[in-house]
């Protein structure tokens, strides 16, 4: 059995953790686009031109006029062609189709980019069983993401053609999560501490966990927006049609699903959470720098300052402009990037190991102890 590295859960003397780290940095990067993809593919309403779902055959697009006049057969029978898209042809359902098929093909190449590399690290002993099982449970989560995608897209092939708001928040947040857990395992690869930090920048790690968390429950409360299409109601800023506190906010019985199915509450929640976010943010940089001293944490919590300042900007943008697709686009990578960022200032801030358990020295695999 090989020994745990504990700053990066290689194997120690295994492969190079910057070889492993690159690997999963790879792995965000295809993650990150899916994430962008997929809002692309929602504010287009091209999620719902496949109207089956077929893992392994469902690779290959159509290949001539026989199955493409198939498919738009299927889709035609699909709630969103006779309520919506009645008037489409085949070369307009074209259109709608190839961002849905890119998005599906996207995941199954990233599936192929996690488990090729992982068989092979693992089976040549380049990282241990600890890290393995942890790079499993990333895998198992990407396979229940794709029936997530799935069960979104089911419910939107029924009665009415849209997707159910819950299914939505679960597919992309469940997204996010694989993504935090990919970039934490890439970042313990790739920066090995091997000091401990200041004091003055552990302190500010439960503040910096707090935006980390604000960060995903935003993206939350955004599901939820994008689900009910509650960013084409209200569209002025920072009033909601002339009041801080919009009509009819608590008008669903029971109280609690107004934040989940009543449009002027859903928007109103995920307008407090990303201004909650920008001063909680704001803080955390006017804390760091008032402690006087020079890190990676504080530039970062700098770059974080930028960047949910921008993500703040770009949000009251979109929904004054009534989410054209590039902006909602836009405005879905922002979210990722401070998610991102955020997640590297909890890392940073972290208590460290010390420099006997760099990994960054590859030889041969240590016994088990």
């Amino acid at each position: 059995m090989m020994q745990d590295n504990s700053a990066s859960g290689t194997a120690t003397g295994a492969a190079p953790a910057p070889m492993i780290g690159g690997w999963l940095v790879l792995c965000c990067v295809m993650v990150a686009a899916m994430v962008v993809l997929g809002g692309a593919t929602r504010l287009t309403e091209s999620g719902l031109s496949i109207v089956d779902w077929r893992p392994v055959s469902g690779i290959l697009p159509p290949l001539d006029n026989a199955e493409w006049q198939a498919l738009f057969d299927a889709y035609r029978q699909s709630p969103e062609f006779k309520r919506a898209n009645f008037w489409m042809s085949l070369d307009d359902f074209k259109t709608i189709f190839w961002l849905e098929y890119l998005h599906r093909l996207w995941g199954r190449l990233i599936g192929l980019v996690f488990l090729i590399p992982f068989l092979w690290f693992f089976l040549h002993g380049r990282i241990s069983r600890g890290f393995a099982v942890r790079l499993g449970g990333v895998f198992l989560l990407g396979g229940l993401q794709g029936l997530m995608g799935w069960y979104m897209v089911k419910s939107g092939l029924v009665d009415q053609p849209a997707v159910s708001q819950y299914r939505l928040a679960a597919h992309l947040v469940l997204a996010f999560i694989i993504y935090g857990w990919l970039l934490w395992f890439a970042l313990q690869c790739l920066q090995p501490a091997t000091a401990d930090p200041p004091r003055a920048a552990i302190k500010f790690r439960r503040h910096a966990i707090v935006l980390a968390a604000g960060a995903l429950l935003t993206v939350i409360a955004g599901a939820f927006v994008a689900g009910l299409d509650a960013g084409l109601a209200y569209n002025t800023f920072p009033k909601m049609d002339g009041h801080w506190i919009p009509e009819g906010v608590m008008r669903l019985d029971p109280w609690w699903i107004n934040f989940f199915e009543n449009t002027a509450t859903v928007q109103f929640t995920h307008r407090t959470l990303g201004i909650s976010l920008l001063v909680l943010t704001l803080w955390l940089w006017l804390r760091i720098r008032a402690a006087k001293f020079v890190t990676r944490a504080r530039r970062l919590v700098e770059l974080l300052t930028a960047i949910v300042t921008a993500q703040a900007a770009l949000g009251v943008a979109t929904l004054l402009s009534e989410v054209p697709i590039a902006l909602g686009v836009a405005h879905q990578a922002g979210a990722l990037a401070s998610f991102t960022v955020a997640i590297w200032v909890v890392y940073e801030l972290r208590s460290r190991p010390s420099a006997e358990s760099d990994t960054r020295r590859p030889n041969k695999a240590a016994p088990s102890r």
